[in-house]
């Protein structure tokens, strides 16, 4: 007959009590659930999952010490049915006797449906309180209504604290351990052994047990185990890595590298190197979720869904198998394109922390509250009412316009979105900063107390974006561009023109004037991520007279000057320098809105309720506004500029019109700012002779007619090819 001494170290030192067991606080601490329902003897049906070596079966044994209930173990690998049938019949007839039975399934995941199926009976009735242990996910390798009739309870690795109490104990325990021998073991050998047994405690003991008993005692009978041995006993050679020392983080650091820099071949060997010595797999899982966001990002989307996939695989799996999903994420990481842009958070973080306070835009606020009163949400445009779903407006505080945090990479999938983010950053920057409002700036931006407020009323009257888009279409077809021409930029605002020139002309150099430092800040911050070399050179200074701001260039290839003749006092002081920076052959173009011929607010909106007086007051006073002699882009023709121009050395090879069709939205601000007392087209209007009434009811038809309502607006162009007449 064995006896106990006969049996494995790992059986002997099972725990027999709760206060016994080692490991598993999260569910056997004090006033934890399990602990009261087992110290009471109230246990109800229950499934412990876990991987090897971490108490499932011991806790198990446990409850069967601690019950006054029948215990009953099948193992599912040498159970069948009729097992499980014949225990569940004697369960009934102690159940007849007032006895309850606690029926434990050692590896329940073996049970096939139907054997589950057999089993569900039992404990749906209460013959039998059921407690299963496996090392599978419960959720998918038992079926579905014995889990619902269960408390699941995950049992985790246990920690290096607990192993090296587990094996000191076995060391010290004279009845059931060897206490009653002299073993001495190295530290570095306990440890070893720790680190290698992986959060399981059946294979540290076996180790240990096969450690102490092929070792030949000394003279003096005690049993040494160095650091070979315990590597002998284990089977396993040591990796130099301290999970908590250096090496720890000198691996994990060269594995994420080696993904980072796209080597597979390294990779997977400090991520074997990783394994072998024993690392948490989650805290490698982890890592590489964080690195699918970091390092690869919107170059490879799925990147972070597949590591995710991976890590929930592992979660169902567990050791060894697991080690497969840790390859091949690792080995998708690895092999995926690289993107960091998901580093401009921080960027936009570092603003929000250390910028003045940005102030959320009016019409990005809440509506639902405020709008009567503070005008909240007046204003906004609502992309999906606009073709391609999107709209330029203001998105970012004032004090950050033309701020720029994302850089899309040209990597991968963010390579095919990068051209579009540009596009539409452009339209958005140029809508936000250009100022080129087709109405009269008295009827637009007049305002008793907000100047700025008026100005913004001013930009969101269209879809500006898209219109920016045709009216640059228009402008570079009559440039006539080539790949190595240097180009001059003096249109101003965003550069939304400059960055066109930059791709028409990769093999040339394009040089843009800028009006302001917010003007120049936004070109350069859009092209920060082009190579040095590429990047357009932008200069500060007066668009009118910018040969002080380029005064080191070579001459031009290329000038663009759009909105800028018919904004010109001094045409004759402008040929001048423009020819001036011309080379041979070099041509300018100019490009200026015709704000005289463009659309009335009377040709726009239906007026057809209203008396022929106040539609008749209503032109007038628009009119007048239109020939507004103090600002000169009203008063501008191409015939004129033509003169004024071939007087002064240049030459106009080509001169022609385009009308620019739109569709508008005018916000309830504008009409606000029109028609309050004061304002000069609501005194031109009262000077026509129409009453207060007669006020309200013009401006009540307005309001209905265009208020947040697209029209069809129509605004021509000129354009003048221009060159030097001495080219001639």
């Amino acid at each position: 007959m064995f006896g106990v001494e006969d049996e494995p170290l790992a059986a002997r030192m099972r725990p027999r009590t709760v206060d016994e067991f080692v490991g598993q606080e999260h569910v056997l601490g004090p006033g934890r659930l399990l602990r009261r329902a087992i110290l009471a003897d109230r246990l109800s049906s229950v499934i412990f999952h876990g991987p090897p070596g971490t108490g499932k079966t011991t806790l198990a044994q446990v409850i069967a010490g601690s019950t006054q209930a029948d215990f009953v173990a099948l193992n599912a690998v040498l159970s069948g049915v009729k097992d499980l049938r014949e225990q569940v019949a004697a369960a009934a007839e102690r159940q007849q006797l007032g006895r309850r039975t606690l029926l434990f399934v050692d590896e329940v995941h073996r049970f096939n449906k139907a054997q589950q199926d057999a089993l569900l009976p039992s404990v749906e009735a209460g013959v039998v309180t059921f407690i299963g242990a496996t090392t599978q996910n419960p959720y998918f390798e038992v079926i579905p209504a014995l889990v619902s009739r269960s408390r699941v309870f995950q049992l985790l690795p246990l920690g290096r604290a607990e192993l090296t109490r587990i094996a000191r104990a076995a060391l010290h325990d004279p009845e059931r351990g060897f206490g009653k021998r002299d073993v001495q073991i190295d530290e570095d050998a306990l440890d070893h052994l720790v680190s290698v047994a992986s959060g399981d405690a059946r294979s540290l003991l076996n180790a240990l047990e096969l450690a102490v008993v092929t070792t030949e005692p000394a003279a003096d009978g005690t049993v040494r185990i160095d650091r070979t041995i315990a590597e002998e006993s284990i089977q396993r050679r040591a990796v130099l890595y301290d999970k908590e020392g250096d090496a720890h983080f000198d691996v994990i650091s060269a594995f994420i590298k080696s993904v980072r820099g796209s080597d597979p071949d390294a990779a997977l060997y400090w991520l074997a190197k990783m394994v072998h010595a024993g690392e948490d797999p989650r805290f490698v899982l982890r890592r590489l979720r964080i690195l699918a966001a970091e390092d690869i990002g919107l170059a490879e989307p799925n990147a972070l869904v597949h590591t995710e996939a991976a890590a929930q695989a592992f979660e169902a799996v567990g050791m060894p198998e697991g080690r497969y999903h840790l390859a091949q994420a690792t080995l998708y990481l690895a092999n995926a394109p690289k993107s960091n842009s998901a580093m401009a958070f921080f960027a936009a973080l570092e603003a929000v922390e250390n910028e003045a306070r940005g102030e959320v835009p009016s019409h990005l606020k809440d509506a639902s509250r405020d709008a009567q009163g503070f005008g909240h949400g007046q204003g906004y445009l609502y992309p999906h009412a606009y073709r391609d779903h999107f709209v330029a407006q203001q998105y970012l505080p004032d004090a950050l316009q033309g701020r720029l945090f994302y850089q899309p990479s040209d990597q991968g999938a963010e390579a095919a979105v990068r051209a579009e983010v540009a596009r539409r950053r452009e339209a958005q920057l140029a809508a936000m900063l250009d100022d080129d409002a087709h109405a009269p700036p008295e009827i637009l931006s007049w305002s008793p107390g907000d100047a700025a407020r008026d100005r913004w009323a001013a930009r969101t009257l269209s879809g500006r974006g898209e219109r920016i888009v045709r009216l640059r279409d228009e402008a570079f077809a009559r440039l006539d561009l080539a790949r190595h021409h240097l180009i001059l930029d003096l249109s101003g605002g965003s550069g939304w023109t400059t960055f066109e020139a930059l791709r028409r002309s990769p093999d040339g150099q394009t040089w843009a004037v800028a009006d302001d430092e917010q003007a120049a800040a936004t070109i350069r911050g859009q092209t920060e991520a082009l190579p040095e070399l590429e990047r357009p050179i932008v200069r500060i200074g007066r668009r009118a007279s910018p040969s002080g701001a380029v005064q080191d260039a070579a001459p031009f290839d290329r000038v663009l000057a759009l909105r800028l003749l018919g904004a010109t006092r001094e045409v004759g002081e402008l040929a001048a320098e423009l020819a001036a920076l011309l080379a041979p052959g070099g041509r300018i173009l100019f490009g200026d809105p015709l704000l005289a011929d463009s659309s009335r607010l009377t040709e726009v909106a239906d007026l057809s309720e209203l008396p022929a007086r106040l539609v008749d007051a209503l032109q007038v006073a628009e009119e007048a506004a239109y020939q507004r002699s103090s600002d000169p882009r009203f008063a501008y023709t191409p015939e004129r500029a033509t003169e004024q121009l071939e007087a002064h050395g240049l030459r106009v090879e080509r001169s022609d019109r385009s009308r620019l069709e739109e569709r508008r939205s005018l916000p309830s601000r504008a009409f606000d700012v029109w028609f309050a007392a004061g304002a000069p087209f609501h005194e031109r209007l009262v000077a026509a002779g129409l009453s207060h009434d007669e006020l309200a009811r013009l401006e009540a038809r307005l309001r209905a007619a265009l208020q947040d309502r697209e029209s069809g607006w129509s605004t021509p162009w000129a354009w003048l090819r221009v060159g030097r007449a001495s080219d001639e």
